[in-house]
């Protein structure tokens, strides 16, 4: 079962602001992200998946940015 960004960050007990500053990005960045703004690039999505001890599977993917 997929979880969205914000859901995998709560259940890591992680903070908007320990996430940003983990990954050295601004806290808007990281609302953008789990708002479905913008996306992290490949790189940060496996920083995220590290920060929130779960696999890339497990962590929600828009339609848009899978291949068809």
């Amino acid at each position: 079962m997929s979880m969205t960004l914000k859901a995998a960050r709560i259940n890591a007990g992680l903070r908007q602001s320990d996430v940003s500053k983990s990954m050295h990005i601004a806290v808007s960045t990281l609302i953008k992200w789990e708002k479905g703004v913008t996306y992290p690039t490949a790189i940060q999505l496996m920083h995220l998946c590290r920060l929130y001890e779960c696999k890339l599977d497990d962590i929600f993917i828009p339609e848009t940015l899978t291949l068809k």
